[in-house]
């Protein structure tokens, strides 16, 4: 079942088929008054004949729009009026069609047009002034609708590379937060599991920890999830305010993390936002893959130097989680126009730093 057209699709069929047959009116005009008639005569009525049905099966353009290329440049080796219908429907090929398709076709009006010179040369007009006059023609059509196929598909492209990066964009948002989160659940779940003959205040308070890392777990799931649905402007972001509460969360959770900021002024959101998340990341990956080593935190910068984020911690020889966390990481910080790097330093510790551009 087709496709009804739309208001603007009647505009443009409409306007083809007009300029069609406007064009073969007056091609008839002048064959009529200025150009010599046909022989025999009864070609110029067949001529009339196809021009017109040529021009009413110019609505049906788009649903077959191949097929009927290919017919009314068929019946351009004899008829003349049927021109203007005919570059119509290869315009329209080369709007909707691939431009290999679009080739063929175009190859395929040059051997009409030699063919209608042969079939009906003109004795007041060379035969390659006729050609040369139709290939200009065919081509200005031909380039104006491969024109219009190309920007069409640049946008298509446009559109789905933004539609990619929001997704990539809310994955990292759900890696990034989640992952802390589910490490803290995680870490104080084994505790419980491995010391099941703790203090009740022990237990009670890894409870609490493991109730209340859910409920945050929860509301950070509701936030990425309403990036989908909410302005840009009205997403609640973290930043570098936010950094204190989620060291002391760390801590909270057994681990041992010593954090140092040192920033004249606040950072622009974008740039304490990208530092955040860089912390979470590395508290996380510490302790997921460095439990118990001392981790240390520095975040310092001033407007026109930049804002420097460094994460360490003591390797214990184990994995790194250098995969999609820091991977994401390194994209952050480059969409920011900044830089980081991971991996570890001379002393054998685990190391990320970035630098993120501040603007003075």
């Amino acid at each position: 079942m087709s496709t009804p057209r739309s208001r603007r699709d009647w505009i443009v069929d409409s306007a083809l088929f007009v300029l069609a047959a406007a064009f073969g009116l007056w091609l008839a005009t002048a064959r009529t008054q200025w150009w010599p008639m046909p022989e025999p005569a009864w070609l110029f009525v067949l001529d009339q004949i196809a021009g017109a049905l040529g021009c009413a099966a110019l609505w049906f353009r788009r649903r077959w729009p191949v097929r009927l290329a290919v017919v009314l440049i068929a019946l351009s080796t004899f008829s003349e009026l049927i021109a203007g219908a005919a570059m119509a429907a290869l315009f329209t090929v080369a709007v909707h069609r691939p431009p290999r398709v679009t080739g063929l076709l175009f190859a395929g009006g040059l051997v009409a047009a030699i063919g209608f010179q042969l079939l009906r040369p003109d004795p007041d007009a060379p035969a390659y002034l006729m050609l040369a006059f139709g290939l200009v023609v065919q081509s200005a059509v031909v380039g104006w609708g491969l024109a219009i196929h190309h920007r069409r598909n640049l946008l298509v492209s446009l559109q789905e590379r933004a539609v990619r990066a929001a997704r990539e964009e809310i994955a990292r948002e759900m890696h990034d937060v989640l992952g802390h989160r589910l490490s803290l659940l995680s870490v104080h779940a084994g505790a419980l599991e491995y010391r099941p003959d703790a203090p009740a205040e022990e237990i009670a308070r890894a409870a609490k920890v493991i109730r209340e890392s859910s409920h945050q777990a929860l509301q950070d799931l509701r936030e990425v999830i309403g990036v989908l649905r909410a302005p840009v402007d009205e997403r609640p972001q973290p930043g570098v305010g936010d950094l204190t509460a989620l060291v002391d969360e760390s801590r909270l959770a057994g681990m041992r993390v010593e954090f140092s900021r040192e920033l004249t002024g606040e950072p622009p959101d974008t740039l304490g936002r990208a530092a955040y998340r860089i912390v979470q990341e590395s508290l996380t990956n510490a302790r997921k893959h460095a439990p118990g080593a001392v981790v240390e935190i520095e975040v310092d910068g001033a407007p026109g130097d930049g804002l420097r984020v460094e994460v360490r911690n003591a390797s214990t020889g184990g994995p790194v989680g250098d995969g999609q966390g820091l991977i994401g990481l390194t994209e952050r910080a480059a969409l920011a126009g900044g830089r980081l790097s991971h991996g570890p330093d001379a002393a054998g510790d685990w190391r990320v730093s970035a630098w993120l551009p501040w603007p003075p």
